[in-house]
């Protein structure tokens, strides 16, 4: 327990727990997509109600992405990416096809049963990676679909991801927002909008309940990797990573993601384990 302790007092704004506590102050989150896009938000809220608050971090498995919609109706999906994963599989990349599958969730919670298609609102799939997954050197990639015949022509499905780069070098970014990158990257503090953070996860490390919570996942997922692998000693450790995901998919509180990273498994087999319980 002292480790987790530890642990949990050295958290930065990179990890996932503290990052998802951070955006679900309103103020911050609303904030930091102004300085993102240039645009006024007069409000945001969050798309799954008080969940996002709530000291059960657990509740509905490890989702680590903050959902908000804004007073125009348009839903922002952010998530921190601090490793830039490879498949081991397939030897490529996981960020492309992670946005991909993000998009389509995103999509699938957002229209019901029976709904026409155009009422999906605008959307925006958003990474903050300490990494530069392309190697040019910008601060923001941004995409959207376009023709190839024809460049200029965009299509209005109205569904933008932004890849951001805190260790880009160039590109057209405000004052917060690289005041936002300084600090993800090396924890320095140099405007109102960082001291604001930098306050919010001081006050988090103080609040014996978010550090209960954290300590309580942590032993959560330890467990969960100790009785995989005592199941599976005998069949050797591939045995023991598909044991250790079938446990988590009994538990029903774990994503597929979440399951196919800890396991070392791919996102496919995941979803056959899956299918196959």
């Amino acid at each position: 327990m002292q480790d987790l302790a530890t642990k949990f007092a050295n958290l930065t704004i990179q990890s996932d727990f503290i990052f998802k506590k951070v955006m679900s102050r309103k103020r911050i989150c609303k904030h930091l997509l102004e300085e993102l896009l240039q645009i006024e938000i007069a409000d945001i809220n969050y798309l799954e109600a008080e969940k996002t608050l709530e000291p059960e971090y657990t509740s509905r498995g490890i989702r680590l992405d903050i959902i908000v919609a804004d007073d125009k109706n348009t839903h922002y999906n952010l998530e921190m990416q601090v490793k830039n994963n490879k498949n081991p599989d397939t030897d490529t990349y996981v960020l492309p096809k992670r946005s991909r599958y993000y998009q389509a969730l995103l999509d699938i919670d957002l229209l019901q049963k029976g709904q026409p298609y155009d009422l999906l609102p605008p959307t925006f799939i958003i990474f903050i990676c300490v990494f530069d997954f392309f190697e040019q050197g910008n601060y923001v990639y941004t995409f959207k679909k376009c023709c190839l015949e024809n460049r200029e022509l965009e299509l209005p499905d109205e569904a933008t991801t932004m890849i951001l780069n805190t260790k880009g070098t160039h590109g057209d970014i405000s004052k917060d927002i690289k005041s936002f990158y300084d600090y993800v990257n090396n924890h320095i503090v140099t405007t109102d909008f960082t001291k604001q953070i930098d306050d919010e996860i001081s006050y988090l490390k103080l609040d014996t309940k978010v550090r209960r919570e954290f300590m309580l996942m942590e032993a959560r997922l330890l467990d969960e990797r100790r009785e995989g692998k005592a199941e599976g000693i005998a069949e050797g450790e591939a045995n023991a990573n598909i044991a250790t995901a079938k446990r988590m998919l009994a538990k029903g509180c774990y994503s597929l993601e979440v399951i196919a990273e800890l396991t070392n498994l791919s996102l496919a087999d995941v979803e056959k384990l899956k299918e196959e319980a």
